[in-house]
Parts: structure tokens; C-alpha cells; sequence
């Protein structure tokens, strides 16, 4: 007795998942899949390291599957294909989750508990969830490399980006600079610019803005403004907070200024006030309205309801340069040379777009401020004080208080934070009782908190030192860990010169394959064209360290690579007695084991005990910062091989730049950004050649997911529920990876069971005859040419898909490769093959028809499970081993140790597939107009009458007739010349587009279209367009131009789908419904056969109970009946007391059946 082929009790993709897995596991596949290549070309992929202290989503399975695809893939095709997991272990995240857990803030770091056993917690808490990440990696599929991966906090990683940093360093692309930069008071640290462009970190506030009022010095006012009375400057911001630190107004010296009269609207104070001619009629509005005479501008009485203006003069933004103003808010003075503050300068930035065309100008808070400030002359300083230990600070701390210096009796301000949104419930209740008491004089029974810029604003509207406050709506950065409003400040901060490469990276982006193209000539390209220097410093405790010693004095520095070198600087130090010992005095140079690495830690709390001798002999301290996080990782084709200090060739030969990477969008702004300038930098290439950019995973509605909105959806629920081949499936085929994917269970449920559902009913169908029969593939392949049409054609169509496929895999095409697979399994293979050559399978003795049929049906169905594989790992695996495991035809323990399939041409017959194609969209036509008609297939029908272009089309159509004919039940098929015999066509003008082209000419036209017949219609139909002669000139008729109707011949049906046009004789003869009958009849005893149990060889004998519609059915079709349902006697009875009720139309009887 031959094996069998396995036959399971219906789909479960989760067991079969599960059932792999062990497999898998138990056989080492995945370790094979890469030894079994060695030798081979390498593929490399790099993997973007996820942060193991959160748990992982529905949208990390996409992120996933398609970095799973790919390498797999790439197996499959010959190469090697290693891949290394990662994990991410520093950063805000890490250390913002620990200070919850430990109730601590930034500030208690070094106080309340040491900066040890604060990084002792991070490096505890950054693995947390590694089980978990672990479980989902292996529970879809992801075949990474997960017992030897790269960890962010381990020595030799970080070696390797000291020595990236060093590199950078010796190309003069590190310096240090104060400058205003992104600011998290809530994390207490700088952040890089893409950082601040990470998604979400933009959000709509609506803020309390203020137009406010600067009054002139009247003694450095020019000549033109002499005598014009007091005179404001009008400013308009929508930060108040920054307001106390204002030292100079900016105004665009080529911008045309006017002075206009007017009244305050708070005060009614009479005033003059100098604002942008363009922006007039912004801050004119509303209540305000224009009069032409002085006048007029005096009736105007306090308690009107329209406030009046008057437009004075016009002048140049440069002739208000150098004039001086009172300070708004005066709580304190720059520092340093504050008689050069509190002027108007000129800068080209300022536009009139909004706002008034005057800038308030804040050296301390903005980046466009601080250097049009340094760039006057005299500058312009900052508004600076010194603190308790004499150095100079802005007005706010790096908490985001006010300092005391800000201190107002009434209003508050010293002490307080600058953004409500930086306090917490409590402390706004506590804040709201505090400012009941102070503000009780101006505001009675205050029923909400004041924030700070709605005070500044209330302070500047009493002491008329406000033209206009009002709320705006603006987008506004949020930290991108805290979710809280960042401020601009100066901060003292490390960077890398991006900027000198810049122009680099557009060009070398220019080589790497983009999916979606548009991401890396739009949103990669535009940033790249447009990138700042990289701020590299962070005030953080839990990360890198920034590897450079400095002198106290900042005049000597050096920068440190590698722990040799280190060891080496220490040694000079504790020759000059700065300090006692090598602290890594156990520590072995050139011995790379882990053990010897396992001896040293050269995080903050190590190394910042580090005291160097710099050359002149001076003490060098290291400098206190680390480095962004977004650095190591971008640092990761290194530091994962602990390069240059091991695999030096290899990572340089091969390891150095990805084949393929894939992460989402937002990695434009993070490791896409990151990997590529630290590539360009050190290496001058590419750290990657291609790449997806895959876009977010939605609800089903399009909304983000989040657990507050209760959308979220659990993926190891999903997993278990639907398996990992359907979704991740459903995930590749619904939309392409770069496009935002609707995330709804109902699509995997129906991926399930159109695709899997279908592809594992194909299986079981031929697995139960396969196993009646005994075949396991012995025989030698039939012949192609021997082979039956039907066979030909879908092997036809299996080596076209299979080229398709391996098309779309190779261009990084996954939607497209899973769609064709899916197509082909439902459309082709299933709904058409299968179904058509369904007697062959289980009639007939085992002769070459029916092995043709079986080998042609197993080399597709392990043909799909070697193109599904990459996608759907474990429903194909399970598929290859099961048609494999009774053939032997591969040697393969997995289907991911096989062989890619091989397109061959000489298989593929394109006359063939036209010839099926025609087959299908006539019989897809033909099905349509039954249902229309609800005529049931079962029901034979006369004819159908299909017209043909040409005389290929017709042969191709007749060599095809017989099986149209037993597919869509008719019994003749006539074709024509043209549709004349089966539609009546009509012809008009189109009057709305001919009257526009051809104007004068349009009646003549109209006419010659009215005149068309039969010929000049079909000659427009086919070729779109039609060359006329009119009043002696030739025109060309389009399409368009015209309106072409139809009408059925009666008793006939027609539909068309392109060039094909078929008509159904819908009349129904007394023989055709004794036939369909018959059909119904058939039909109702092989399912009686299936319900009972029958095998399918059992003979049976079959009693109907009488009725007269089936008598006659029966006597002109017993033959038929018998011969389809093996029946060896049919008796038509009177009385019939057992079987089972049968009623359809207008038939209503009893069946009864048993086996002989």
C-alpha cells in the first residue's frame, strides 16, 4: 500500500501556525536556511531595533512580515541571507518610564538616588518585555536571529559608536555652540531636529495671542515722525511668555510701514501706532473702522461701538531702524551691554503674511532671533541674568519656570511654569487658589486657572501696553516621549556638521531604490535638502556618553574611540596622580571575548570618574552630555559587528550596507535619517540600497489606533485567532506597504476563507482521490504536448505567474506578488481548472488522463506553496510537506530551504491562455445574464450568438466553444461577423462637446453623424475615432462626440466586458426544462450520496415518489441520470414512505436511496 497524502478535518490556521513552529523549532529550519547557503552570495538586511520596554502592536505584525518577506524571498532564490536582531535600549522612553516607576524627577538624579543605580534600573527595565517581543517575533513567522542579537548598552556596542564619533570628529564635523535649540523641560533635555519631526510631534493648541504695544523713545525718532505725538510699535506673538525677554523689534527694511491714528480698544486711550501697510486691514478689523480726515477721527467717543482709524503715512522699513523703545515688560536688564537693547533692527525674514510686519524679538527663545540680534551693529544682546552661581541664564529655567527675577505683586509669574500644560491636576487646583487671592482686585470670583500668557496679556491690556489679544489656532511641537510642549532655548550643546554633507547625502539618496519612490525624492529628499546641523547632546543620565575630555578652560579636547585608547589616556593620568588607578585595569587590550568586555561599563556613572591630563597638563573632564539615541541606532551596520575591532573585512566587503531595510514612514525623519548620515559621513555611500517605507496601520474606519479611544487591537489575539499566514496576507494583499492600511478583522476572516479556504479545499479534493487512486507521483511527467488542452493551459498560466511573481518579489512589490498568487488560485486554478476537470479525477480507470490531471495539479500546488511561502510561512510550509511527504520529489525538510521556482517559456502558450481567457469572460458574461433572469445553471438553455473582430478571434473562440458550452449549460454556439444579428444599434450627436469643437461646423457634423450606419458605428466603437468629410475638409470624429445606444433583439439577452459581446437565447423549450429537471434531479441524489456517507465508487439504487413534472423528465433523460450518479436501478413510485423531501419550481417529491 502506497503512503498517503495527509488529510486534515477542516482549516485551522492557528494549529497549523502552531504545528510549524514546532517543526521548525524542532528541526532547526531557520538556522539551516542560512547555513545551507553558505558560500553563497550574501544578501544583507539590517533590522531597525525596537525598544523592548513597551509592548508590541497590531502594526509592528506589518512592520514585520514585510522585513520577513523579503530575506526569505532571498533564500529561496540562492543567497545567504543572515539577520541579527536588536534591541534598543537608550533614550527618553527608558528613563522617562523608570522615574514614573521610581516617583522620581530628572532633578532627584544625583541627589535622591545616585546616578548607578538609576542606570542599574534602565538596563533592568529595557528588557522587560523581551519575552513578549520574543513570543510575537516567532508566533507570525519572523525569522531573525534572536539568540545572538545586538544590544544598544553593551560594551562592545558602544565601543563601536565611539569610534563612529571619533571618525566624525577627526573630519572637523563635531563642535560645540550655544545656540537656541528644540527644548523638553519635561525631559530635561535638547532634541535634534528629527526628533521634533517624528509624526505627532506637531499638534494643533489654540494659545492666547498678543499684538503689543512698544512705545518709542521719542528722542530717537527720525524727522518724519517728529511731532506725530506718542507713537507704538505694534507686535504681534504667540508665545507672551517670551514678552519679559524682549530686546529688540525687527522689521523687513524693503516692507512699506504706516503710522495710524486710532483709539485702544481696551483703554480708549488715544494712539498712534506703526504696523506693515499690508497688515492693515488684519489688525483694523472687526470693531475698527477707516475714516479719511483727523476729523472725523475726533468724534469719536468713549462707549461707541466702532473704534476709528486713520492712515497717516507710509514710509520704508529701513527708516525705522535705530529707533529705541521702552522696555515692555521691565523685571530685568541683559547682563551685558544692555544700553544696545530695546531697538529696532532690520531682518529679511520678516514678511507680511501675518502678525503686523514688526517681529518681537527674543534672543533667548528663537533661532531666527538670536541671529538677526548678533548680526546688528551694534548686536543686539540677550536678555541674560546671572543666577545663584553667577552664570548667565534667560528668564526661565530649564524646568520651564519663570525665575525670580520675573516677580509681579499681583500677577504672579516668578516661580511658575510657562505652559500650563506642565502642570499637573493638583498643582492647577493649588495654582487656581493662589491667583483667586492675588487677582481678587481685577477679577472677581475667578472660576479657572490663568495661565501665564493669559496674565501677561490681562497685565498688558490694564496698562495700556496692548493693541489686541485674542486666541489662535496654530500648529505648535510637542516632545515627541513626553507629549508636552517644547520651548526654543539657548542651550549649550555638541553637534554634528551636517551641513557639510548635505549636499552628499541628496546625492548619494539619489541611488537608493525608494518603495514608494515618492518618499525619497519628496519626504527624504526635501529633508535631506533642508537639514540642519544634528544636535548630538542630551542631558541624560541613560545612554552613550559623549566619548570627549575638555580642559575647564574648553581650549583642550580630545576625543576618545575605543577603550584602548582610553586605557591608554587613564594610564597618563594616573602617572600625573589625576587619578589613583585604571578603572578598567582588568580589562585585556586585543582580547575581544565577552567575558573580557563583560569586566568594563562605559556608561555616565563610569566614565564621567574619568580625570585625563590634557597635553599641556591640565585636567580634562568629560563632557557631561550623551549622545541622541537616534545616533545608536543609526550607528547599527557597525556596532552590531563590533567593527572596526572585529569582522573588520567582512563588515567593509559586505556586512557594511543593506541590500533592503524596511521600517515606517516616520523613519524619514529617525534611522532612515540616521544610518544614511553617519554612512555618507564615514563612509561616503549608502548604508542601505533598498528600502520600504511602510505607512501606519488604521482602524477600519481610517482612525489612528490608541487604547484610550478603545480601537486598539491586540495582535496575539489576532494571531490566535485568524493565524499569521491569513494576516499577515490579508496585511501584503490589501494594500500596498507604503499606503496607511484599514486594519478590520473582517478582511482576514475573508482572506481566510477566498484564499486559504480555497487553496486548502484544492488540496483536500485532489488528496481524496490522490488516495483512492494511490498516486504519489512514480510515473515519469507526461509530455506537455501529450498533455491535455486545459492542463497545458494552466501550467500556461502557472509559469506566467510564476515570472510575474518572482518580478514583483525582486522589485520589492509584495501587494502585487500576493494578489497574483491569489488570483490565480481562485480564478484559475479552483473556479476553472479544478472545476472543469473535475471528472477526470474520479472517473475513468488510472490511465494518462487522470495521472496527467494529478501531476498538473500538484506541480501548481507546490508551485504556490514555494511563491506563498515568502508571505504566508507556515500555511505554505505545511502544504510543500504535505505534497512532498509522499512523492519525494525534493529533498527540501522545509519549503524555505527549497528552490524558488524557475520560469520556463516553453510552457507558456499565450494563444492557449487568450483562447481559456475568451472561455472565461464569455462564460463570466453568459453567468451574468442567467442571474439576471434568474435562470439557474442547472436549466440548459438553446444558444448563445457571439459576434468576432477578426478571423484570429474567431478561432480562438470556436476552439473553445465546447467548453463554454458545458460551463455555461447551453447547447450551441453561433458566431457572427458583427453584432448586427443580435443588437440594434443607434447613433446621435453629443451636441455638448461638438458645439465647442467645431463650432460654425457643428450642424454639418450633426447631420453626418445622423446619417451613420452600422459600418461607421463599429469603425468608431473599435478604433475610438472616425475621419469624416465636412464642407470639403476632413475632421476626426472621436468617441466622445457621440452617443452610441443599444437595444436587445427579444427573446435574447446581451452583455459585453471589452471587445467581446455575447447574446443568450433566454426562450425555454419543453425538452430544455425536461433537461433542467434532470440537472436538479442529478444534483439532488449526489448530494444525498455525500449526506449518507457513500464512498465514491458505491453503486446505488434510487426511488422518487411520483410527480408529473419529473416523469417526463426522468423517461427523455434516464441515461444521464444514472450514468452521473451511478445508479443501477430508478423507480418512479406512487407511494414512497421513507427518503427525504425534495422541492424546486414547480417540482415537489420524495428521493429515496440506498446503496447496492
Amino acid at each position: 500500500m502506497s503512503a498517503k497524502f495527509p488529510e486534515s478535518k477542516g482549516l485551522d490556521l492557528p494549529k497549523v501556525a502552531e504545528n510549524i513552529l514546532k517543526y521548525w523549532q524542532e528541526h532547526d529550519i531557520f538556522e539551516k536556511s542560512v547555513t545551507s547557503r553558505e558560500g553563497q552570495e550574501p544578501y544583507v538586511f539590517f533590522e531597525g531595533p525596537p525598544s523592548a520596554n513597551g509592548l508590541p502592536g497590531v502594526h509592528h505584525v506589518l512592520a514585520r512580515a514585510i522585513k520577513d518577506i523579503f530575506p526569505r524571498y532571498k533564500t529561496m532564490k540562492g543567497f545567504q541571507v543572515k539577520r541579527k536582531a536588536g534591541w534598543d535600549t537608550h533614550g527618553l522612553p527608558i528613563e522617562l518610564g523608570v522615574e514614573k516607576e521610581l516617583g522620581i524627577t530628572k532633578e532627584d538624579i544625583g541627589k535622591t538616588i545616585s546616578v548607578e543605580d538609576y542606570n542599574n534600573a534602565c538596563r533592568k527595565a529595557v528588557m522587560r518585555y523581551t519575552d513578549v517581543w520574543n513570543d510575537l517575533t516567532q508566533k507570525m513567522g519572523y525569522w531573525v536571529d534572536m539568540e545572538d542579537p545586538y544590544i544598544t548598552y553593551e560594551p562592545k556596542y558602544m565601543e563601536t559608536v565611539w569610534w563612529l564619533l571619533k571618525e566624525i570628529y577627526n573630519k572637523k564635523l563635531i563642535y560645540k555652540g550655544y545656540t537656541i535649540q528644540p527644548y523638553s523641560p519635561k525631559a530635561g533635555t535638547g532634541l535634534s531636529s528629527h526628533e521634533l519631526n517624528q509624526p505627532g510631534t506637531y499638534q494643533d493648541v489654540t494659545d492666547t495671542t498678543v499684538v503689543a504695544q512698544f512705545k518709542a523713545n521719542a528722542d530717537t525718532l527720525p524727522d518724519f515722525l517728529q511731532d506725530e505725538g506718542d507713537i507704538y510699535f505694534l507686535a504681534w506673538t504667540t508665545t507672551p511668555w517670551t514678552l519679559p525677554s524682549n530686546t529688540a523689534l525687527t522689521v523687513g527694511p524693503k516692507i512699506e510701514y504706516v503710522l495710524v491714528e486710532t483709539y485702544n480698544q481696551y483703554t480708549f486711550e488715544p494712539m498712534n501706532v506703526v504696523l506693515a501697510k499690508n497688515l492693515v486691514n488684519n489688525q483694523f478689523s472687526g470693531k475698527f473702522f477707516e475714516v479719511m480726515s483727523k476729523p472725523e477721527l475726533l468724534d469719536y467717543k468713549h462707549g461707541d461701538k466702532k473704534i476709528p482709524f486713520h492712515v497717516v503715512k507710509s514710509f520704508s522699513g529701513k527708516d525705522l531702524v535705530g529707533i529705541t523703545y521702552e522696555q515692555l515688560l521691565p523685571y530685568a536688564l541683559p547682563n551685558d551691554h544692555a544700553e544696545n537693547a530695546f531697538r529696532v533692527i532690520s531682518g529679511d525674514f520678516v514678511t507680511v503674511d501675518d502678525g503686523t510686519g514688526i517681529v518681537h524679538t527674543a534672543p533667548t527663545f528663537g533661532a531666527d532671533d538670536a541671529l538677526v540680534a548678533k548680526q546688528a551693529s551694534p548686536e543686539i544682546p540677550p536678555l541674560l541674568v546671572k543666577d545663584e552661581d553667577g552664570n548667565l541664564v534667560p528668564l526661565v529655567d530649564l524646568q520651564g519656570r519663570f525665575r525670580k527675577e520675573v516677580q509681579d505683586e499681583i500677577y504672579g509669574f516668578a516661580g511658575e511654569y510657562v505652559k500650563s500644560e506642565y502642570l499637573s491636576e493638583s498643582e492647577l487646583t493649588s495654582e487656581l487658589k493662589k491667583q483667586q487671592e492675588s487677582l481678587e482686585s481685577i477679577i472677581s470670583n475667578l472660576k479657572s486657572y490663568m495661565s501665564v500668557d493669559e496674565r501677561l496679556a490681562l497685565k498688558l491690556k490694564n496698562e495700556n501696553k496692548a493693541f489686541k489679544v485674542e486666541k489662535y489656532k496654530h500648529s505648535y511641537p510637542n516632545c515627541w516621549r513626553t507629549d508636552k510642549p517644547i520651548l526654543y532655548y539657548p542651550l549649550d550643546s555638541w553637534f554634528i556638521k551636517v551641513t557639510d554633507v548635505k549636499e552628499r547625502m541628496v546625492e548619494l539618496n539619489k541611488t537608493i531604490n525608494w518603495k514608494p519612490e515618492s518618499t525619497g525624492t519628496g519626504r527624504f529628499g526635501n529633508w535631506l535638502a533642508n537639514a540642519n546641523d544634528w544636535n548630538l547632546s542630551r542631558s541624560r543620565y541613560w545612554g552613550i556618553p559623549l566619548p570627549i575630555w575638555r580642559t575647564e578652560d574648553g581650549k583642550e579636547e580630545i576625543c576618545i574611540g575605543s577603550v584602548e585608547e582610553l586605557k591608554h589616556e587613564m594610564q597618563k593620568s594616573v602617572e600625573t596622580a589625576f587619578m589613583p588607578s585604571d578603572i578598567y585595569a582588568d580589562f585585556e587590550i586585543g582580547n575581544n571575548s565577552e567575558e573580557n568586555y563583560a569586566k568594563i561599563d562605559l556608561h555616565k556613572n563610569i566614565v564621567d570618574a574619568i580625570i585625563l591630563v590634557s597635553p599641556s597638563g591640565k585636567k580634562m573632564y568629560r563632557e557631561a552630555d550623551l549622545i541622541d539615541v537616534w545616533f545608536d541606532s543609526g550607528s547599527m551596520p557597525y556596532a552590531q559587528w563590533h567593527y572596526p575591532f572585529q569582522n573588520k573585512e567582512k563588515v567593509e566587503k559586505i556586512w557594511r550596507k543593506a541590500d533592503f531595510i524596511a521600517e515606517g514612514v516616520d523613519q524619514t525623519r529617525g534611522w532612515f535619517y540616521t544610518l544614511h548620515a553617519i554612512a555618507t559621513m564615514i563612509f561616503d555611500d549608502v548604508a542601505y540600497k533598498n528600502v520600504v517605507s511602510n505607512g501606519l496601520v488604521l482602524d477600519k474606519n481610517g482612525q489612528k489606533m490608541s487604547k484610550r479611544l478603545g480601537n486598539a487591537v491586540d495582535p496575539f489575539t489576532t494571531l490566535d485567532t485568524y493565524g499569521a499566514d491569513a494576516t499577515r496576507w490579508y496585511m501584503i494583499s490589501n494594500t500596498n506597504p507604503w499606503d496607511n492600511l484599514k486594519f478590520d478583522l473582517e478582511g482576514i476572516e475573508e482572506v481566510k476563507r477566498k484564499f486559504f479556504g480555497t487553496l486548502y479545499n484544492t488540496y483536500s479534493f485532489f488528496t481524496l482521490y490522490t488516495n483512492l487512486d494511490g498516486f504519489a507521483y512514480a510515473e515519469d511527467d507526461i509530455p506537455l504536448n501529450e498533455r491535455p488542452e486545459i492542463d497545458r493551459w494552466i501550467l500556461s498560466e502557472l509559469h506566467t505567474l510564476i515570472q510575474k511573481v518572482d518580478d514583483y518579489y525582486a522589485d520589492y512589490e509584495p501587494t502585487k506578488a500576493a494578489r497574483a498568487i491569489s488570483d490565480f488560485t481562485q480564478d484559475y486554478l479552483s473556479n476553472w481548472y479544478v472545476r472543469l476537470s473535475r471528472r477526470r479525477f474520479w472517473k475513468g480507470d488510472y490511465q494518462a488522463d487522470k495521472i496527467s490531471a494529478y501531476q498538473t495539479l500538484y506541480t501548481c500546488m507546490v508551485t504556490i506553496a514555494k511563491l506563498g511561502a515568502p508571505i504566508a510561512p507556515f500555511f505554505m510550509d505545511k502544504l510543500y510537506l504535505d505534497l512532498n511527504s509522499v512523492t519525494k520529489k525534493e529533498d527540501f525538510e522545509s519549503v524555505h530551504l527549497a528552490e524558488f521556482p524557475k520560469f520556463d517559456s516553453a510552457f507558456v502558450n499565450k494563444s492557449l491562455e487568450r483562447k481559456m481567457e475568451n472561455a472565461q469572460i464569455i462564460s463570466s458574461l453568459v453567468l451574468s445574464l442567467r442571474a439576471k433572469e434568474k435562470i439557474k445553471v442547472r436549466q440548459p438553455l438553446q444558444k448563445i450568438m457571439i459576434p468576432f473582430d477578426n478571423d484570429t478571434q474567431k478561432e480562438e473562440i470556436l476552439a473553445v466553444a465546447d467548453l463554454i458550452k458545458s460551463e455555461v449549460n447551453v447547447k450551441a454556439i453561433e458566431v457572427l461577423e458583427d453584432e448586427a444579428g443580435i443588437l440594434v444599434k443607434q447613433i446621435k450627436p453629443n451636441f455638448k462637446v461638438l458645439g465647442p469643437r467645431f463650432g460654425a461646423d457643428m450642424k454639418a457634423v450633426a447631420q453626418a453623424v445622423n446619417n451613420f450606419g452600422a459600418k461607421e458605428i463599429k469603425i468608431i466603437e473599435q478604433n475610438g475615432s472616425l475621419e469624416v468629410q465636412i464642407n470639403g475638409k476632413s475632421i476626426i470624429l472621436e468617441r466622445g462626440d457621440v452617443e452610441i445606444t443599444s437595444q436587445d433583439i427579444e427573446g435574447w439577452l446581451v452583455a459585453s466586458s471589452g471587445r467581446l459581446t455575447v447574446a443568450l437565447d433566454v426562450t425555454l423549450t419543453e425538452a430544455l426544462r425536461k433537461e433542467g429537471i434532470a440537472r436538479e434531479l442529478v444534483n439532488r441524489i449526489q448530494n444525498l450520496r455525500k449526506d449518507s456517507g457513500f464512498e465514491l465508487t458505491d453503486r446505488i439504487s434510487v426511488k422518487f415518489k411520483t410527480d408529473e413534472h419529473i416523469i417526463n423528465a426522468i423517461d427523455s433523460n434516464l441515461e444521464y441520470i444514472k450514468t452521473e450518479t451511478l445508479t443501477d436501478s430508478l423507480e418512479v413510485l406512487e407511494q414512497l414512505d421513507e427518503g427525504i423531501e425534495i422541492a424546486f419550481d414547480e417540482v415537489n417529491t420524495k428521493l429515496f436511496i440506498e446503496k447496492i
